[in-house]
């Protein structure tokens, strides 16, 4: 890696997109070039999604500085060596990261100006020509002139329509206008010498490339998996400097866990710049930008905090994202709150188990689910503040009567606002909520021999089982009965803690607690 052993501190890159300046101004950079030479190698057009603030826009500048043969930004580099330096191809580059895009005639605007630069940059006189003819002149044009074919690059192609899928008719418009737009791309195929489109979202290849079929998708390709952040290896090699003071545990904890089928697992950059930069632990990511229309999603289609952690999707269902139909896993995937905890392959078709990627997106959405959930009841800094003490303290009725406390204060029929399929599962999802946004330890119907305990949480070496059940259904202690007779407790006795089986009903009638029943596991106790 070309910056890989060196001691020495350097820039931080931080919010700094351009290869040229990161390069000749002394910054710190994680070598991508020998991914970026297997793309150009294997392949000619591509598909990339990542989330926002990965690093997709300085891919495709390092790509742009490649193939125009800006050698000197390249030494010590891995591909310095392997790459035909007298070859340079015109690049155009096209950005859709900033603009109003609020109407197809602003989108067309935008285009033609984008398009205007392009061709003054490149000497072409423009045409009163639509966007798409104009484009394909400029392709055309550059080959003829230059006589190497043309690099096409596309940053956040999608963000015309994500800026707008609140309202669908111009989601849908502009939909339309880019489809039309980047098929100019395969009709000029044998002008073309590379081509990448990267964005957030996967949307359909029957509504916006429909007329460009030919292009691979390699989000999901191991080979790439870590074309975009940081790997650990990354950061004990080229940001080995920074870590001096940190531990590394807690690092990785907050931060690390994103993964695009590959075995390897890849810190977000934007949190680890932030973080090397004010040594504390905080949601960088996570707070530049707020998920409304995520939030706005889930609580509509009803989707409750627990089924986040372990949702079941294969290959069709995330990619699916369309302005017409937006699947939950799909959303939550592709904007970076979900990541592939577990893929399995059955028989040709490949399913994958999703799960939160780190500390930081369980603990920050689920405080945004929780205000959703609960309104003011949630929002009280003491609350929060009694609760983490408490399981510190394993103080269990402290645990209760904050508990009883929270419930007491959600307007009577907030559940029904919210779109929770019944009563049980909106108030287990309020608990389960409150606890993640703690930050402690979470797993969700973790499997056993005998079933799927609703919610394990570890705090200072204890180990804590919930079961939750409404009590106008099951009866009084028929959460602890279950936690006892299935023998959630046996698989965690290993662990060398104690183990507390907590069973919690839920009552209908008073909207709150009716009975809050917990037991040590003798056989835990016994080897403590």
């Amino acid at each position: 890696m070309g910056d890989g052993e060196s001691k020495v501190r350097r820039r931080l890159p931080i919010g700094i997109q351009n290869f040229r300046e990161i390069r000749g101004e002394g910054h710190y950079y994680a070598d991508k070039t020998p991914h970026i030479e297997g793309l150009i190698e294997d392949g000619k057009h591509y598909f990339l999604s990542r989330p926002r603030r990965f690093g997709k826009s300085l891919l495709l500048d390092t790509i742009k500085e490649l193939f125009e043969g800006s050698e000197e930004l390249f030494r010590g580099l891995r591909i310095h060596d392997r790459w035909d330096w007298e070859r340079r191809h015109p690049v155009l580059r096209l950005s859709f990261g900033a603009g109003d895009f609020s109407s197809r005639d602003r989108l067309e605007l935008a285009v033609a100006a984008r398009l205007e630069d392009l061709e003054r940059d490149h000497g072409v006189a423009p045409r009163n020509v639509p966007p798409s003819e104009r484009l394909r002149h400029l392709i055309e044009e550059l080959h003829g002139r230059r006589g190497e074919r043309v690099v096409v690059l596309i940053d956040e192609y999608d963000k015309p329509i994500l800026d707008n899928l609140g309202e669908r008719e111009i989601a849908r418009a502009n939909r339309n206008f880019l489809s039309g737009l980047y098929a100019v791309v395969k009709d000029c195929d044998a002008h073309i010498r590379f081509t990448l489109l990267t964005g957030v979202s996967k949307f359909s290849k029957v509504n916006l490339f429909s007329g460009l079929n030919n292009l691979e998708d390699i989000t999901l390709d191991p080979r790439f998996a870590t074309i975009c952040g940081y790997t650990e290896d990354d950061l004990d090699t080229v940001f080995a400097p920074e870590l001096e003071g940190l531990d590394r545990e807690q690092v990785r904890g907050w931060y690390n866990g994103y993964n695009w089928g590959g075995g390897e697992r890849v810190y977000n950059p934007y949190d680890i710049l932030l973080l090397f930069r004010r040594r504390e632990y905080r949601a960088w990511w996570f707070e530049t930008g707020t998920p409304t229309f995520l939030l706005d999603t889930l609580i509509r289609r009803g989707v409750n905090t627990f089924a986040l952690d372990g949702m079941i999707a294969d290959d069709s269902l995330l990619s699916s994202f369309d302005v017409e139909e937006i699947a939950p896993e799909a959303l939550l995937f592709q904007t970076g709150y979900l990541t592939i905890v577990e893929s399995v392959n059955d028989d040709g078709e490949t399913w994958y188990r999703l799960g939160y990627p780190n500390r930081e997106v369980r603990q920050s959405l689920s405080k945004l689910l929780l205000a959703r959930l609960a309104g003011d009841a949630a929002k009280s800094p003491r609350s929060t503040r009694n609760l983490r003490r408490c399981f510190r303290e394993h103080n269990l009725p402290g645990i209760e009567a904050e508990f009883r406390a929270i419930f007491a204060g959600i307007p009577a029929d907030w559940h029904r606002r919210n779109n929770i399929a019944h009563f049980e599962g909106y108030y287990a999802s309020v608990f389960y909520a409150c606890l993640a946004a703690l930050g402690l330890e979470l797993t969700v119907e973790e499997a056993s021999a005998a079933g799927r305990v609703d919610l394990a949480l570890r705090c200072g070496g204890r180990t804590y089982l919930f079961e939750f059940k409404l009590i106008e259904r099951a009866g009084e202690g028929a959460a602890l009965a279950q936690l006892i007779e299935r023998g959630y407790a046996d698989k965690h006795r290993a662990s060398g803690g104690p183990v507390h089986l907590i069973g919690i009903e839920f009552s209908e009638e008073t909207r709150n607690i009716a009975a809050f029943e917990t037991m040590e596991d003798r056989a835990s106790a016994s080897t403590e």
